[in-house]
């Protein structure tokens, strides 16, 4: 909504009006019983939104949100999977990350350790270099376990021929 109000220029004495005019079913109810109570005269945009999100976004809301940001780590996920989380709760609960050398941290430290090992090492500082050095350190990695497979396949089955022509010549005699 600031974005919006950003963009057609919106004072801030109008903000409350508009907010309020696009509020539909259960907030609209909510908020014609809050404006009773807060009485006669304006209600300024920062009173709006503290009590707005006073009710749709409590502490204990705003609680588990800061304990599964904390907690957040990639486990089984892809990089690209936990960044989509991690940037899904940065963007609700965005104290623990409100810097770019925090966001970064916070996201190095959610990341699988053998991803993280190389990433640390690099010594980024912007959330989207670390993001990108993890894509790329994940994608290595994967490269490398399929190139681990193709010469298992290509020794298993150089040992397989090597087999069989032991067992021809064996029954040759």
């Amino acid at each position: 909504m600031e974005k919006t109000f950003t963009l057609i220029q919106v004072s801030d004495d109008s903000k409350t009006d508009y907010a309020s005019y696009l509020l539909k079913g259960e907030a609209n109810f909510w908020w014609k019983s809050t404006r009773a109570l807060e009485g006669e005269g304006p209600i300024s945009w920062t009173r709006f939104t503290e009590l707005f999100l006073e009710k749709y976004f409590p502490d204990c809301l705003q609680n588990q949100l800061e304990v599964e940001i904390l907690e957040l780590k990639q486990d089984k996920k892809s990089v690209s999977e936990y960044e989509a989380k991690f940037t899904e709760l940065a963007r609700l609960e965005p104290g623990y990350v409100s810097t770019e050398i925090q966001k970064a941290r916070r996201f190095q430290q959610g990341l699988k350790p053998e991803i993280r090992s190389g990433v640390v090492a690099l010594q980024l500082k912007t959330y989207i270099s670390v993001v990108q050095a993890a894509l790329v350190i994940e994608s290595d990695q994967k490269l490398a376990v399929k190139e681990k497979g193709d010469k298992k396949r290509k020794s298993d089955s150089i040992t397989d021929k090597a087999d069989q022509e032991e067992s021809s010549q064996k029954f040759l005699r």
